[in-house]
C-alpha cells in the first residue's frame, strides 16, 4: 500500500471540503473494494476521506410510498430491518445474499452503487425498483445512474446521501451466485411497480441494465410463462472463467422466470 493521508469526516460538508482540497482524494464508505485495491497497489490516492463518522448518512425511513436508505447503511442493517422486510421484502432478501457476514456488516449500500461493480447486487435493485439516488448536489434517476463498468453519473467529489426506493406492488430478486464470493454471475430483479413492469439484470454485462423485451412480455401477463420464447443476445455480455457470454444470456432467462415466480 502506498502512503496516504487519512481523514475522518464529521459531516457531509466536511467530507466534500476535505476531498476537494486533496490532490487526489477519494471517499471511503465501508472500504470493501477501496482497501483491497489500495493494498494491491492498484490505487494510489493522496487522501482517503472516511464517511464512517457521518451519522446523518446512515439509517432507514419508510413512508406509505417510499423506502429511503442512507448511503452509509450497511447491508446487514437493510437485510435485518423489519421495516424493509415489510415494505420491500425483495430488497431485504437481496441484502442478505451479499457476500458473507463480515462484508454485510462493513459494506454499505452507498459504497456499493458508487463503486458499480458489474457483479454487485444493489445496482439491480436500483434499476429494478426505479429508485432515485440523492446526493449532496442533486437527485439522479436510477435509470441514468449506472453508465459503464465502474462508472456512474457521480461528479468528482459528489456524495451520495440516500437512495429512495418506491414501494412496488410486488418484486423479487434471484441470482446465480459465484459459490466463493457470492457475487452475482447473473442476478435479476423483477418488479411490478406503479409505473409498470421493470426487469433489471446485474452480473451479466459491464454494468446493470434493464431487459426491456422481458418487461414488454410481462406487461400483459406477469407470469413466468410470459417469458417463454423471449431470448437474450449474448452480444456485449461478460465472458470470464466463471461463465461465457452465451451461458450468461441463458441464465438471464432462467433467473428472470424464477424472479417472476418468486413474486407470487
Amino acid at each position: 500500500m502506498y502512503a496516504f493521508t487519512y481523514h475522518k469526516a464529521e459531516s457531509v460538508a466536511d467530507a466534500a471540503a476535505k476531498v476537494a482540497s486533496a490532490d487526489d482524494g477519494v471517499l471511503m464508505a465501508g472500504g470493501m473494494t477501496l482497501l483491497p485495491t489500495m493494498k494491491q497497489r492498484l490505487a494510489q490516492p493522496s487522501d482517503v476521506v472516511d464517511l464512517g463518522g457521518v451519522a446523518s448518512l446512515a439509517g432507514i425511513s419508510v413512508t406509505a410510498e417510499t423506502v429511503s436508505i442512507g448511503a452509509m447503511t450497511t447491508h446487514d442493517a437493510v437485510a435485518n430491518s423489519a421495516e424493509v422486510k415489510q415494505a420491500i421484502p425483495a430488497l431485504a432478501s437481496l441484502a442478505s445474499s451479499i457476500g458473507d457476514p463480515m462484508v454485510r456488516n462493513r459494506g454499505t449500500i452507498g459504497g456499493s452503487i458508487a463503486n458499480n461493480d458489474p457483479a454487485a447486487d444493489y445496482p439491480g435493485a436500483v434499476l429494478g425498483l426505479g429508485a432515485t439516488v440523492v446526493t449532496d448536489k442533486r437527485s439522479i434517476p436510477g435509470d441514468d445512474f449506472f453508465q459503464g463498468m465502474f462508472e456512474t453519473a457521480l461528479e468528482p467529489g459528489e456524495i451520495i446521501q440516500r437512495i429512495d426506493f418506491p414501494i412496488p406492488k410486488k418484486a423479487a430478486y434471484v441470482k446465480f451466485p459465484n459459490p466463493a464470493s457470492r457475487y452475482a454471475i447473473v442476478g435479476v430483479m423483477a418488479a411490478e411497480t406503479a409505473s409498470g413492469v421493470r426487469v433489471a439484470v446485474t452480473g451479466a454485462g459491464p454494468c446493470a441494465f434493464r431487459e426491456t423485451a422481458m418487461e414488454t412480455a410481462l406487461a400483459g401477463n406477469f407470469s413466468p410463462s410470459a417469458l417463454d420464447g423471449v431470448t437474450v443476445s449474448p452480444d456485449g455480455l461478460n465472458a470470464d472463467i466463471h461463465a461465457s457470454a452465451v451461458y450468461r444470456a441463458h441464465l438471464i432467462g432462467v433467473m428472470a422466470k424464477r424472479a417472476v415466480a418468486a413474486c407470487g
